[in-house]
């Protein structure tokens, strides 16, 4: 099926692809998901971006100095914050502590609002609002309803966020500090997704979830990208990324993909390992079974409320990503993980959150069990800040 153009579609000149059922389509309009409920990808034309424009990447600045990667139209501005341009923290005492001597962090915390959820809202508020729409609606396990707030005020809409009650206290006000209309719910982050659809059905708002729209990939792929750039256009071998969603771990699988598809990087594709919570963990459940998709985790529960998420909708795509990068996948307990981002804390001056302490608790167990080599380039992500997680009066005594 070869997709159609229309005068709507001026300036478009990406298309999608469904990899579950092969289906292609136009990417006019507000798209959502394949006819077959599973998610679009974004594809781009041969003709951009060239290896020529690699050294005029290095000029710009922020996430959108990949912009021949990203969908913009000509001459088109974004919405933005400054979203990009993270830290790549080279960990020397945690690695010596490890003995993996080339160990690196790529700090999301630094984004604006926090976490790597502005590189995603970005770039999916920014589509959005191209199309006319001003009112927006997602669920959250927190630091997305934060960003949705932020882009949504940023562009002049509005957003609905539906969030669990135990979210951090701290995340939530957030939220309403960007002027999110914020509603609590008993149940995890499926019951809000439910909520929000609902909510979208009824209003009219547009449905932000994870990949319930193209965009938000798109913007989590230019952790890829940014990560090639600040390692001189060499690729990792091993990347841990804690995985809720999985649009940050789908979005670099894809954005090497494109990489080295174009000439920009060459050799072998990192080993991506997701990182979960024993107590929300169906990737890596469904990774040990050898299934192609996973089965929702009942009563889910983590400290990492960004891991917190039962049932991800992009599970056959990060599921392939591991298999065909030769990864794998690793759930930790939460006193494990909580104990790693305060141990590295304290050693790298790193607001490490939850989730960057589940991987950071991962990687030892892998180096303890052989699977990752002592020589190897290591990338672990601390997807957020710390400072969010943390409830007033929460800090303790010296011991």
């Amino acid at each position: 099926m070869t997709p159609s153009r229309s005068p709507m579609a001026e300036g478009i000149d990406w298309t999608l692809e469904c990899l579950a059922c092969g289906s292609t389509s136009t990417a006019e309009g507000l798209p959502t998901v394949c006819s077959c409920g599973q998610p679009w990808l974004v594809r781009y034309p041969k003709r951009r971006p060239g290896i020529m424009q690699r050294a005029e990447v290095r000029r710009r600045h922020g996430m959108w100095r990949f912009r021949e990667f990203l969908p913009l139209r000509p001459f088109e501005e974004p919405v933005s914050l400054g979203e990009g341009d993270t830290p790549l923290i080279r960990l020397r005492r945690t690695a010596t502590r490890l003995g993996v001597p080339h160990l690196w962090l790529k700090d999301e915390g630094i984004n604006p609002t926090g976490s790597f959820k502005a590189r995603g809202l970005s770039a999916a508020i920014t589509r959005a609002t191209a199309a006319g729409m001003r009112r927006f609606t997602l669920p959250t396990a927190g630091n997305a309803g934060v960003a949705a707030s932020a882009y949504a005020a940023r562009a002049g809409a509005e957003v609905k966020v539906f969030a669990p009650d135990t979210t951090p206290r701290t995340i939530l006000s957030q939220i309403e500090a960007f002027g999110g209309e914020l509603v609590l719910s008993r149940g995890h982050i499926g019951d809000c997704g439910k909520a929000s659809r609902a909510w979208a059905a009824e209003s009219g708002a547009f449905d932000l979830s994870t990949l319930r729209e193209p965009y938000r990939i798109e913007g989590k792929k230019t952790l890829g990208l940014e990560l090639a750039l600040q390692l001189a256009w060499k690729m990792p071998d091993v990347i841990l990324y804690p995985t809720g969603g999985g649009t940050g771990l789908i979005g670099m699988w894809k954005a090497f993909l494109e990489l080295k598809e174009h000439g920009w990087v060459e050799g072998d594709l990192p080993r991506f390992y997701s990182v979960q919570s024993t107590g929300c963990a169906p990737i890596v459940r469904a990774f040990e079974a050898g299934a192609d998709h996973a089965e929702e985790w009942n009563d889910p529960w983590t400290v990492a409320s960004g891991l917190r998420v039962p049932g991800p909708l992009g599970d056959r795509l990060m599921l392939r990503a591991l298999r065909e990068t030769n990864g794998g996948a690793v759930a930790v307990e939460d006193g494990v993980l909580t104990e790693a981002a305060v141990t590295v804390s304290r050693e790298e001056g790193v607001d490490v959150s939850p989730e960057g302490g589940a991987a950071l608790a991962a990687l030892e167990w892998l180096v303890g069990r052989g699977l990752v080599d002592r020589g190897e380039t290591i990338v672990v992500f601390n997807t957020g800040a710390g400072w969010l997680y943390r409830q007033p009066g929460e800090l303790r005594a010296e011991r």
